[in-house]
């Protein structure tokens, strides 16, 4: 077994990730790279550190230390280092990094980076090796290439609000759904570039941007017109290519179901009493055409009785049914919690806190201990002695890991 395959410890135990981003996208690339078991090192600007340690409310904490939630959702197993990257002594230390890093996480406007004094042309001189991700808006060239890029402005540029919410009111994501998909997007071709690399040596830049991760989730959608030129247009709750499919009333709530072929919609009509065989419905494009006649007739259905009722039986005839769960409710499923996907983790301010957990499961468990999110500057001291200890052996890979227990009292943080 190798030491990547140790139980415990991800199969990316070994590997450096420099993450120079901030928001949202980045560091969510960042993020799922430490929960796959890297080491990533986090740089952030003095005295203000990442964007996000100021979104909110909700803040918690002491009155003098006070956490963004934002940033706690994006910055688990992360070592917090600050450096003023327009000053010689801050562009030392990210070099220093640079030389050592298996990957580089930025996402800077354009040719920020190049101002900085790290061109592509520069990483590579200090580290052939380098996978770069590098996240943009909308793209690196172009003729909109150097635009700023935020969550929503991309969701309404790359028409998702324009298929969501009802017709004629264009409605976000209930999540920075461009954001998170960048960084999803990004790390997976990250992975690609460095299993390249074990025959290459060579590392290589990836881009992605908010846009282009959006355009590579509009599936069918994107089809209709691109193949069919019909232009979606949002359509509430319910499927535009499938019926019935979507959330419908009962007498004292909601409940979801999903016809997605013809023996499931037989099922629906057996236990809704309607004739599955009645011309308006008979094939899925008929049901379709009649969608809002097919839905209010099943709602008259489910007036009849709690959505709890219709829910047991929908589900006993094999009919693919859910409730429409809040937030709290999800976290508290133990569906929820046998997937393991609730990470607990003791804050060096907050205490033990509870995180979102990780999307996948390895057969050996996984990384199995994950590390708080950083209070700002936390690790300053910690990554610059390994640095040392690196750089006065020649090579990271003889040097010792860095302490186990990187709270502020072991790692010499400063705040």
């Amino acid at each position: 077994m190798s030491d990547s395959q140790q139980p415990g410890r991800g199969p990316l135990h070994g590997h450096l990730v420099l993450d120079l981003s901030r928001a949202l996208a980045g560091p969510h690339a960042g993020m799922m790279l430490g929960d796959l078991g890297a080491r990533v090192v986090k740089v952030e600007a003095p005295g203000r550190g990442d964007d996000t340690r100021g979104w909110g409310p909700p803040f918690v904490g002491p009155e003098d230390a006070r956490e963004s939630t934002y940033f706690l959702a994006c910055n688990r197993n992360k070592e917090s280092v600050t450096a003023d990257l327009k000053s010689e002594e801050g562009r030392a230390l990210v070099a220093r990094l640079v030389r050592q890093a298996d990957v580089l996480i930025e996402n800077f406007r354009p040719g920020v980076m190049d101002r900085l004094g790290f061109p592509e042309e520069r990483l590579r001189e200090l580290n052939p090796r380098l996978v770069i991700l590098s996240i943009s808006g909308f793209g690196p060239d172009g003729p909109e290439g150097g635009r700023a890029g935020y969550d929503q402005i991309a969701q309404g540029e790359a028409g998702l609000m324009s298929i969501t919410g009802t017709p004629g009111a264009p409605l976000k994501v209930g999540t920075p759904i461009a954001d998170l998909l960048a960084g999803i997007f990004g790390v997976q071709a990250v992975l690609a570039a460095l299993l390249e690399r074990r025959s290459t040596g060579c590392g290589r830049t990836v881009r992605t941007s908010l846009l282009s991760s959006l355009i590579g989730i509009h599936s069918f959608q994107g089809t209709r017109w691109t193949v069919a030129r019909e232009v979606p247009v949002a359509e509430g709750n319910q499927h535009p290519s499938i019926a019935p499919y979507g959330l419908f009333h009962c007498a004292d709530g909601d409940l979801q179901l999903s016809a997605g072929s013809e023996s499931l919609w037989r099922s629906v009509a057996a236990v809704t009493g309607l004739d599955p065989a009645d011309p308006r419905y008979a094939t899925n494009a008929d049901r379709v055409r009649n969608r809002v006649r097919l839905a209010r007739e099943l709602e008259q259905v489910f007036a009849t009785a709690p959505a709890a009722d219709w829910l047991a039986r929908l589900d006993a005839a094999g009919v693919p049914v859910g409730r429409v769960r809040t937030i709290d409710e999800v976290y508290a499923w133990e569906q929820t919690r046998a997937q393991g996907l609730i990470v607990q983790v003791d804050h060096p301010v907050l205490g033990p806190i509870e995180l979102p957990g990780t999307p996948w499961r390895f057969d050996d468990g996984g990384r199995t201990r994950h590390d708080p999110p950083p209070t700002l500057g936390q690790h300053n001291a910690s990554v610059r002695a390994w640095l040392d200890e690196v750089e006065g052996l020649g090579s990271r890979d003889t040097a010792p890991e860095p302490p186990a227990d990187r709270h502020p009292a072991a790692a010499g943080a400063t705040r």
